[in-house]
């Protein structure tokens, strides 16, 4: 009598099951690498804007510092966005006919702000304070990256939950003197305070509960 099933049925009986049994797991491990890349965390795509604003020579080249835009970042939560008047401070005087100034000057004379697109866009059930950040030693490169080498700004942290509590669970390797704190290429020199020396200095007491960011 014939068998039913020849030796290779053997061999393809454990492929499938094989199959059945590593779906799952390789599914698992998919999501979980997607969830960690880059991809779903939203870093280094850039976001377009109204206006080609190009980081790399007005903080890069020209040194502006990030305050002179992003003036409400050492009183607010939020960092603010530049206004016209502030672009036209400088370019009333220069570049007075670019093209790509086209849109500061319709906003200035239609009275209106410059619909920017926000690049670091936290949930809604996250609060972030930008000021108590700043006035405590915390650097703008360390969450927002080097700006300065930027032509257009993208997300160079994954500003995950996880993130936020290591820097909170131990935040003085992410000090600096507050005169520095706007500097991209800032690095301690001998004869600067240590990071120990900043905690106590701006009386860092980072805090992990829920409460701190999900009001």
């Amino acid at each position: 009598m014939a068998w039913i099933f020849t030796r290779r049925a053997n061999t393809a009986a454990r492929v499938a099951a094989a199959g059945v049994l590593g779906t799952p797991v390789l599914v698992v491990f998919t999501l979980w690498a997607y969830a960690w890349s880059p991809l779903a965390q939203n870093m280094r795509h850039p976001v377009a804007q109204p206006v080609q604003f190009d980081h790399r020579h007005h903080a890069g080249d020209e040194a502006i510092d990030c305050r002179y835009c992003h003036n409400t970042v050492e009183v607010s939560s939020s960092a603010g966005y530049p206004s016209v008047s502030t672009c036209l401070n400088c370019h009333s005087q220069i570049w007075t006919q670019s093209p790509l100034l086209e849109p500061v000057r319709q906003s200035y004379f239609a009275d209106r702000p410059i619909p920017w697109n926000r690049v670091h866009n936290l949930p809604d059930f996250v609060y972030f304070n930008h000021s108590i950040h700043v006035s405590k030693g915390v650097g703008c490169v360390t969450c927002h990256g080097r700006v300065d080498l930027m032509p257009e700004v993208t997300q160079a942290q994954p500003l995950s939950m996880g993130w936020c509590l290591d820097c909170h669970r131990d935040p003085a390797p992410n000090l600096r003197p507050l005169e520095a704190i706007t500097s991209m290429r800032w690095q301690p020199r001998p004869g600067d305070p240590t990071p120990e020396e900043l905690v106590r200095r701006y009386d860092v007491h980072p805090r992990t509960n829920c409460t701190t960011c999900h009001r």
